[in-house]
């Protein structure tokens, strides 16, 4: 969460970071490169890229999301990520075998179209976004994911996943990440 002003531009130039990056490390894979485990994960780098590109994929949720809890009373938010939070068991579990199987549809053939269709319509999004709807927020589950925040306006949603992207991207074991 960010109490500094927004900067736009800066949210839209991330987005295009992660595309030319992410076009990078696809591009540069070696075929022996994507069945290798990761460092830190129990992902294969495949399914790690896949993840990384989930988290743009959940991003446009999350906006839908936080745009309605966001005009509702704050106790109502509090709850819900509270209920949320008591669900964090379940939640990385699906992430992890959601992921692994994902990877398999929207594999390294398919992801990197996917990823640009999702950030073309974030790009889209994030044009039609007002000064004051950048400011709305809700509270979020903190413990589902270490970039979350207890309140995260929709500037700080569009900033989250290039947050997990480079977490992630350190993980990887492509030697294009080098």
């Amino acid at each position: 969460m960010t109490d500094s002003p927004i900067d736009r531009d800066a949210l839209a130039a991330d987005l295009e970071r992660v595309r030319a990056d992410f076009h990078h490390l696809l591009d540069n894979a070696r075929e022996t490169e994507w069945a290798a485990p990761t460092s830190g994960t129990r992902w294969t780098n495949e399914q790690l890229l896949f993840h990384m590109a989930f988290g743009y994929m959940i991003t446009q949720k999350l906006l839908i999301i936080a745009r309605f809890f966001g005009r509702l009373p704050h106790p109502v938010g509090r709850a819900f990520a509270a209920g949320l939070n008591a669900a964090t068991g379940p939640f990385h579990t699906f992430n992890y075998y959601g992921s692994c199987h994902a990877a398999r549809v929207f594999n390294r053939y398919r992801m990197g179209g996917k990823l640009d269709r999702v950030l073309d319509a974030l790009q889209r999004s994030l044009a039609r976004e007002t000064a004051r709807s950048l400011t709305r927020g809700m509270h979020y589950p903190t413990r589902w994911d270490p970039y979350f925040h207890d309140y995260m306006t929709l500037a700080d949603i569009y900033r989250f996943p290039g947050e997990h992207y480079n977490h992630h991207r350190r993980q990887l074991t492509l030697a294009a990440t080098q």
